[in-house]
């Protein structure tokens, strides 16, 4: 089965006597998980991997229609059992105690209001399989609604409560030798005419997500009818399989949703996706996007149902595009571009009334929230500060929204829509913030070599001493389009490295969200220019400070920050001391064929390693693994054996291409992740590896150096 990265079900589900259609109650024994800290992590005060992994993790929010409450999820990590435990919460929106109201051993995710408030509705795997699930708002009268054969991976309830879609994974093709092959049962392959055999972490095996939507009857959810039958693509589309993709019109007649139908190597060549609309009514299927040539996603119904906002790239074929915010008039098929005059992504997208949305934007390394109004009239920015606002409810005229800082993970914040200031509605991790200290975060201009500015973040050591002189990590950002904001990571996390005594160093290189699309756009058909070179300039910059111990340096950096790894390795000019690279690309010429969505390399490499292509021909003249012959410093490799965008076999040809040079080099494998390391006791083995080869290599250099003398 394919494995679902956004609609991931994490959580648990109430432990009360159950109302299962047929009255019958059954009971379930919550995970136990203490993650207090002890005595000795509160004395020593330092942020370390255990304790980052004992942080209780906020998400999933979502206002009551009368604004007066929100509900949102907590996961909790229990590193003896390698697993997490997710419970729904409740805090007033003016400010008050935070209450748990749902504990067990299920899975539950994806909270949504009824249209009157008196019933909370989410999924929850208590029964064993994900299901739908309703409670009062207190966590009380806990039902089962759904009984769907295989369980659903996602859910959304109309807006008067008596339909639901419902995503679940269909069979439509044969790939197994064993399908097609009725007469070998035992056979054990996969069979392909086409591209995209593999995406992301999973095998194609005929499978596609397909939106059912069903009645509700008698407080239970009927089956529902497939609105895709026989259709051989995703809804909503993969890899991330995100349900913020589908909507619901206010009428509940109408279902949004966005689809790439393409298969193939048509699909792997091209990001256009559409934005449909199926008539409940009628069984047929608008596409209202036709001929926009980019990814169409998230589409919203205005309040009168009379308009679908969404967001729309220009160009096939590049991710990284402007997110412009567009709003269809339905009636007429009309397109207004509201967002035309302001160079940044929108996101998030909500109405509020007919006339106004609000949308959240990443701009100059933040996230803020914005509003504009479907008249043409300008963008306007709402808040500010040194935060990220990753996420946003509103309900009742009010708004909450998901906040994170590089020093905080997500907390729930109440906006003030008149003047955007914040005010904090959770402390989920107030035992950590009392008794771990955290390091300044600075926030530093730097020239680049082209003499324009860019913006570093600059983490110290907590206790930073200025007469003392630290050890330096440069870190280089993947995407290689995603900007490096005020987001708190539970992996690359830069108050986590600063505890261990580490300065570091995270640029918003050239290539980067929230500085312009020229900006942004530059680093395509460049990979080894412009943004190398800032990479260069920030770490040359910090390094002048008295502070900073230009003799010992580290770079570390993954997917695209890996390959950054790998080039510098070649190209460095001796500035570092230790490299650590995950799940980066080394050789661009077995890259090509090796991964899925091939449209990525055509755009930001030039194309194929055959084009005769002027830019093609220079990327691929500077491919890392060219220049091995240049390596000279100890390099740690992580790769994830199940990714399928970077195969692990790039990182294997780097550490193979670094053991015949002579360097010492560590290969650490993960049997079951992909592109990133998601697992609890695997993530704790990645930041020990980590660090241990920094300290080795970086902080403590000339005991490595003595070491190998001895020997």
């Amino acid at each position: 089965m394919k494995k679902t990265t956004t609609l991931l079900l994490a959580g648990a589900v109430a432990a009360l006597t159950v109302a299962c259609g047929d009255g019958a109650g059954k009971k379930s024994a919550p995970m136990k998980i203490d993650n207090s800290l002890t005595e000795a992590e509160k004395s020593a005060g330092i942020l370390t991997p255990e304790v980052m992994w004992k942080m209780g993790r906020v998400g999933g929010s979502v206002v009551s229609p009368d604004g007066e409450t929100v509900l949102y999820t907590v996961s909790d990590y229990s590193m003896k059992d390698d697993n997490s435990s997710t419970h729904i919460w409740s805090v007033p929106t003016a400010g008050g105690e935070a209450v748990q109201i749902t504990d067990g051993a299920g899975k539950e995710s994806s909270i949504q209001w009824g249209d009157d408030g008196s019933r909370i509705y989410f999924l929850s795997t208590r029964s064993g399989e994900a299901q739908l699930w309703s409670a009062a708002p207190d966590g009380s009268d806990l039902r089962q609604l759904s009984a769907i054969e295989g369980g659903i991976e996602g859910y959304g309830l109309s807006p008067k409560g008596d339909k639901v879609y419902y995503i679940k994974r269909v069979q439509v093709e044969k790939r197994k030798s064993s399908e097609v092959f009725p007469d070998l049962p035992d056979s054990k392959a996969l069979i392909y005419d086409d591209l995209m055999a593999r995406h992301w972490d999973y095998w194609d095996d005929g499978s596609y997500l397909h939106l059912f939507v069903a009645e509700m009857k008698d407080g239970r959810m009927a089956e529902g009818v497939d609105i895709m039958p026989g259709e051989p693509w995703d809804a909503p589309m993969a890899p991330y399989f995100d349900a913020a993709e589908i909507a619901w019109n206010n009428a509940g007649t109408q279902l949004a949703y966005t689809c790439k139908k393409m298969k193939g190597k048509q699909y792997a060549l091209s990001t256009n996706s559409d934005i449909y609309i199926y008539d409940l009514a009628a069984g047929t299927t608008v596409n209202i996007t036709e001929g926009m040539m980019g990814y169409d996603k998230y589409p919203r119904f205005s309040p009168d149902d009379s308009m679908v906002a969404f967001t729309s790239m220009e160009r096939d074929g590049n991710e990284s595009d402007k997110d412009r915010l567009f709003i269809a008039v339905l009636a007429t098929g009309e397109k207004k571009y509201l967002t035309e005059n302001f160079d940044y992504n929108a996101g998030n997208v909500t109405w509020d009334g007919n006339d106004k949305l609000w949308f959240l934007s990443p701009m100059r390394a933040t996230y803020q929230l914005c509003k504009v109004g479907t008249d043409g009239s300008p963008v306007e920015v709402v808040t500010s500060g040194a935060h990220d606002l990753n996420a946003f409810t509103m309900g009742g005229g009010k708004l909450v929204a998901e906040l994170t800082t590089l020093s905080t993970p997500s907390e729930l914040f109440a906006v003030n829509l008149t003047d955007g200031m914040l005010s904090q509605l959770t402390n989920t991790n107030k035992e950590i913030y009392d008794n771990i200290r955290m390091g300044e975060v600075r926030e530093r201009w730097v020239k680049t070599t082209d003499g324009k500015q860019m913006l570093t973040w600059v983490i110290l050591p907590p206790d930073f001493d200025s007469t003392k002189t630290y050890p330096v990590l440069l870190y280089c950002q993947g995407g290689p389009q995603s900007v490096v904001s005020q987001r708190w990571s539970f992996r690359w996390n830069f108050q986590l490295m600063a505890a261990q005594g580490y300065i570091v160093v995270a640029p918003n290189r050239r290539g980067l969200p929230s500085f312009g699309q020229e900006w942004l756009d530059q680093i395509s058909g460049d990979y080894s220019g412009q943004n190398i070179r800032d990479y260069l300039s920030a770490i040359d910059d910090v390094a002048r400070e008295p502070w900073a111990d230009e003799t010992r340096m580290g770079c570390v950096g993954a997917s695209y920050g890996g390959y950054s790894v790998y080039f510098l390795a070649g190209n460095h000019q001796k500035r570092f001391k230790a490299f650590i690279a995950h799940c980066g690309m080394f050789n661009f010429e077995s890259m090509y064929c090796g991964t899925e969505e091939l449209w990525f390399p055509n755009n930001d490499l030039g194309g194929s390693y055959w084009s005769d292509s002027p830019v093609a021909k220079r990327s691929y003249a500077n491919s890392p693994h060219k220049f091995v012959k240049n390596w000279d410093t100890p390099i740690l490799i992580f790769s994830g054996l199940n990714d399928f965008r970077i195969p692990y076999t790039e990182n294997l040809q780097a550490y193979t291409a670094a053991q015949l040079m002579g360097v010492p080099a560590r290969l650490v494998a993960f049997e079951n992740e992909a592109h990133q390391v998601f697992k609890p006791q695997n993530s704790l083995v990645w930041q020990r590896e980590f660090f241990g080869w920094l300290d080795k290599y970086v902080k403590n250099p000339q005991q490595e150096t003595a070491s190998a003398a001895k020997q």
